[in-house]
């Protein structure tokens, strides 16, 4: 049984940063690809990020790059988001994602297979 479980959300100003992480359970995930995607009230979840578990190779969606980075720690099992320049648009439900197969398109939410429960990051202006 596969859970992700997020953490590392809060409150903080624009400008700011924060870090979320994902612990990964449940399966060897070195296959897999891991995803950021995020829900704002009001609005379809969007994809944030991805990274491929094996190469590391990393996928970012236009709004968030060069701001974003993220990584994975294959000792701890985790998926780590890094965010910098916080914006109050960034406020959203953040959910780690995981897709056991491989999806050209890492930002089709349809080939994640595993999701986290959220956690909430408030930005503000």
């Amino acid at each position: 049984q596969v859970q992700l479980v997020e953490s590392g959300g809060g409150l903080v100003q624009a400008g700011g940063s924060l870090s979320l992480s994902c612990a990964a359970s449940g399966r060897t995930f070195s296959s897999y690809t891991m995803g950021w995607f995020r829900q704002a009230p009001g609005k379809e979840r969007e994809f944030v990020a991805a990274i491929r578990w094996s190469t590391v190779r990393t996928y970012y969606a236009d709004s968030v790059k060069g701001r974003f980075t993220a990584s994975r720690d294959n000792a701890k099992s985790t998926v780590d988001l890094q965010m910098n320049s916080l914006k109050p648009e960034d406020t959203a439900v953040y959910y780690c994602a995981a897709a056991p197969k491989y999806y050209s398109d890492s930002s089709y939410p349809g080939g994640y297979a595993y999701w986290g429960q959220g956690t909430q990051v408030t930005v503000s202006s």
